[in-house]
């Protein structure tokens, strides 16, 4: 006889849900079209913004690969 285990899961709602609703998302700024969540290590939280870098710190290195 073989052993069947069995996992039961259970999720509530629809199984969607909001980025907003997490406790290390900050979209208080309001939110866009095209914006992106970038981490602010001040706040430790990810925030959604247009700017991939900001403030006046702009360290942001993009390397698409070879191909």
């Amino acid at each position: 006889m073989s052993s069947i285990i069995k996992v039961k899961t259970s999720f509530s709602g629809n199984g969607g849900g909001n980025l907003s609703t997490l406790d290390d998302v900050s979209t208080s700024g309001g939110l866009l079209n095209g914006m992106v969540l970038v981490y602010n290590s001040a706040i430790s939280k990810w925030e959604a913004t247009l700017d991939l870098t900001p403030g006046n710190t702009q360290n942001l290195n993009i390397d698409g690969g070879i191909f």
